[in-house]
């Protein structure tokens, strides 16, 4: 372990957020530069369990002990070495997960956890300014071919595998940007995309072939894939979003999350986006529904656009302070936080369902609400109307995040025919493969709507089936 004393020397920290006063005004990450000193202490407060829960938190299986100590200790290539050997992708993860393994640390049954998401992303920033990252092209070709299509971290962390173990990769986009949710769905604020370009980088010199454009079911027969390549990998996310079913959702102002955040990303990308499909949140009240991380998302863009008033509501309950006695370690945390964004504006309210929405001449004027209360009933939790509870608010802007249902199943799905659950997501096997021979699945698209450590894990399974499918034998790891 990296010091025996460590974590009762020293307390948990991590990096400060710049000046709310100075960040609401650009789109630059939040985060400032965290001084190496203070990170190899909070390596040390690893403890090197004997039952490194850690690992069972991490859908990876990151190998967390081994890189504190190795951090602690100065051996960085050695600490990037093993950081990649489980993850392709850590500096997305070490800015974008929400660290369940932090939440499953032995440390935390009675303390602080350890900071090892940020141990995590100095580690991946320390190797790429070193220049220890760099491609690894297959030695020996195998002729063989596979399609990737959507280039989230599902389909990136499967493209990557399978370059590497010699067979050639094309992964098909339908939107101009490779990324997919990581590229639109994603704020600057919280990942610039020159990072996502950087590693797209190495993939191109790995012989990874990118052709975004392309919606597949669409501009190209799914079908036709299935002549073109000796194998499909669906990664095309769950993308589904769950709509609001209220009298007035007709209405001009209301929109979809994933129809407001894109179009933000690509002005930022120097796309011309026309002021009269532009949605902008500039002067405006707005009110989102949904509570978690995309719901942040839109509060931190509609702040930066220059909102006049921001809601956010949620149906749920407010989070407690700590574990309740339900939500035991090492179970992911259900517990109150507070984003980046939420120290910027806004008012968050819980217990909140919209029951209409009314307006002028077509355009959104009202919200209507009611508050809601659960109760036990036959031993399970039940949703209530509060009596006399009901509420209007006047709004310009509702965004819906509420969560997504799902796959999208017209056309490509529905072309190559795959079998689907109960919940209407992509049926894979214990090798991802689906119904269709030669056609496997990865991420959210079979998942449900997920973390991006499950979407990589997710892409590396399925390289491994997919290796497997087509050699007889594979060599890629599990996780």
């Amino acid at each position: 372990m990296a010091k025996p004393t460590g974590f009762l020397e020293f307390e948990r920290e991590t990096p400060t957020r710049r000046a709310v006063e100075s960040r609401v005004h650009d789109w630059l990450e939040v985060y400032e530069d965290f001084p190496v000193s203070h990170l190899k202490q909070q390596a040390a407060r690893c403890m090197d369990c004997g039952i490194p829960f850690c690992h069972q938190g991490c859908p990876l299986g990151n190998i967390i002990p081994d890189w504190n100590d190795l951090v602690y200790r100065d051996k960085w290539q050695d600490a990037i070495e093993r950081l990649h050997a489980t993850n392709n992708f850590p500096e997305f993860t070490g800015r974008l997960c929400p660290a369940p393994c932090e939440g499953a640390c032995v440390l935390g049954i009675n303390s602080d956890p350890v900071t090892i998401k940020q141990v995590e992303l100095t580690i991946i920033e320390h190797a790429f300014a070193a220049g220890w990252v760099k491609p690894q092209p297959a030695r020996v070709k195998t002729g063989k071919t596979v399609a990737v299509i959507g280039s989230g971290p599902a389909g990136l962390a499967a493209a990557q595998q399978l370059a590497r173990a010699g067979h050639g990769v094309t992964v098909f986009e339908r939107d101009s940007r490779i990324g997919g949710l990581m590229r639109y769905g994603i704020p600057d604020f919280k990942m610039e995309k020159r990072f996502l370009d950087r590693r797209m980088e190495q993939m191109t010199a790995e012989g990874v072939v990118f052709r975004p454009g392309v919606n597949v079911g669409r501009d190209i027969d799914a079908r036709e894939l299935l002549a073109q390549f000796d194998a499909v990998c669906l990664s095309g996310g769950a993308t589904h979003a769950r709509n609001l079913e209220v009298p007035g959702r007709e209405l001009e102002g209301v929109y979809y999350a994933m129809e407001y955040l894109p179009m933000q990303n690509k002005r930022n990308a120097g796309d011309e986006i026309p002021a009269s499909r532009f949605i902008s949140a500039e002067g405006k009240r707005v009110i989102i529904l949904g509570g978690g991380d995309t719901g942040a998302d839109c509060l931190g863009t509609a702040l930066r656009q220059g909102a006049r008033e921001i809601l956010q509501y949620e149906i749920l309950p407010k989070p407690p302070a700590s574990r309740s006695s339900d939500n035991p370690w090492p179970t992911y945390p259900n517990i109150y936080r507070v984003s980046s964004a939420h120290e910027e504006g806004g008012a968050r309210d819980y217990s909140v369902m919209t029951k209409s929405l009314s307006g002028e001449n077509g355009k959104l004027t009202t919200l209507h609400a009611v508050r809601v209360e659960f109760v036990s009933e036959d031993g399970r939790q039940v949703m209530r109307e509060v009596p006399g509870s009901e509420f209007a608010e006047p709004v310009d802007l509702i965004f819906l995040a509420m969560g997504f249902l799902g796959p999208e199943k017209p056309g490509m799905l529905e072309q190559l025919g795959v079998e689907l659950t109960e919940r209407g997501n992509v049926r894979g096997d214990e090798n991802k493969m689906t119904s269709v021979p030669g056609v496997f699945t990865a991420g959210d698209m079979t998942r449900g709507q997920s973390l991006i450590v499950w979407a990589i894990a997710e892409g590396r399974a399925a390289a491994r089936g997919i290796d497997q499918y087509l050699m007889g034998e594979t060599l890629l790891p599990i996780n």
